[in-house]
């Protein structure tokens, strides 16, 4: 009966796996279209504006790939290579799209720099037309994923990729309405200095993010000293050391303890265990804990314990 409720619960799995890949397969589609159409208005109206949206797209369209694929990698199972599996393949992506974008914002500065020494003059009503046609086109595919996104970092990197495009679109609309009335072409490298900023806001919290994650911190919402209390207070708890968390993705958390107790039998030690679990996953979202039961008095007595068996290198807690 066990078996069949977990393939159960496997199947209901699938189905919405599948439904948001060919959502994003739908976006990607789309969002290729629009760069050719994008990256001809802007040779055509002379507008770094577009052109540097274009190429804004043109890394959407990176980034959607290789989040497509870094999801079909997710779901492989894990193996004696890979024992935690291929979750991480999406922090990578994510770490691969957003430093991308943190790239594309120096070029864009640059570009922008040079233009406006020397401005250019602009077609304002094509920047308009295909401008406001891009934010329509942004808006719809960024909507396609923003549920799985708030969930997943992988796919927030790619959604952050087409709301930056929304924004940077608005923007270069709002350039040409003024380009159109004034003459000010100096506007649209202007409207591209702001592209570039919120391009590069929006990624170097992604990059900030990926980089704990790859490097094991522990989760910035995780207080660890109360989280120690919380544990020191379960009945038969007489303390803590080798304490280390990380998270293997956003959402994923793991941790692993060496948990001080009494002499207790392994029924007792088996309360304290699942008691312990209960807390960490409630409190904390950490499902997946390795506690290790051990006398008091019999092991070393730092909260942190180095991995490389030096002394200590945190304070004692």
């Amino acid at each position: 009966m066990k078996g069949t409720t977990s393939a159960i619960g496997r199947n209901r799995g699938v189905a919405p796996k599948a439904s948001f890949q060919g959502r994003l397969a739908l976006s990607l589609g789309i969002t290729v279209a629009f760069v050719l159409v994008e990256a001809a208005a802007g040779l055509f109206a002379n507008s770094l504006a577009l052109l540097t949206d274009a190429a804004h797209n043109l890394t959407d369209v990176l980034a959607l790939a290789l989040t497509w694929y870094a999801l079909r990698v997710q779901r492989r199972p894990a193996g004696a290579m890979n024992t935690y599996g291929n979750h991480r393949a999406g922090i990578l992506v994510a770490l691969v799209n957003s430093t991308t974008l943190v790239l594309i914002s120096l070029g864009v500065f640059y570009e922008a720099y040079r233009r406006l020494l020397a401005p250019s003059e602009v077609v304002p009503q094509v920047l308009v037309l295909v401008g406001t046609l891009a934010v329509i086109v942004n808006l719809t595919t960024a909507l396609l994923i923003r549920r799985r996104g708030e969930t997943d970092l992988n796919v927030r990197a790619a959604f952050l990729h087409l709301m930056g495009d929304v924004a940077s679109t608005a923007a270069a609309v709002v350039a040409g309405v003024f380009i159109y009335f004034t003459g000010a072409n100096w506007l649209d490298s202007m409207a591209s200095v702001f592209i570039g900023l919120l391009i590069l806001y929006n990624a170097w919290g992604i990059v900030r993010e990926s980089v704990s994650i790859l490097l094991e911190f522990t989760p910035r919402d995780v207080d660890m000293n109360r989280m120690v209390g919380d544990m020191l207070r379960i009945e038969g708890v007489q303390g803590v050391h080798d304490l280390h968390v990380w998270s293997l993705t956003k959402n994923l958390r793991t941790m692993s303890a060496h948990v001080l107790t009494d002499d207790v039998s392994l029924s007792a030690g088996s309360r304290i265990q699942q008691e312990l679990n209960a807390l960490l996953a409630v409190q904390y979202g950490i499902t997946h804990a390795t506690l290790q039961l051990e006398c008091a008095n019999c092991g070393p007595e730092g909260l942190y314990c180095g991995l490389e068996g030096s002394d200590d290198v945190h304070a004692h807690h």
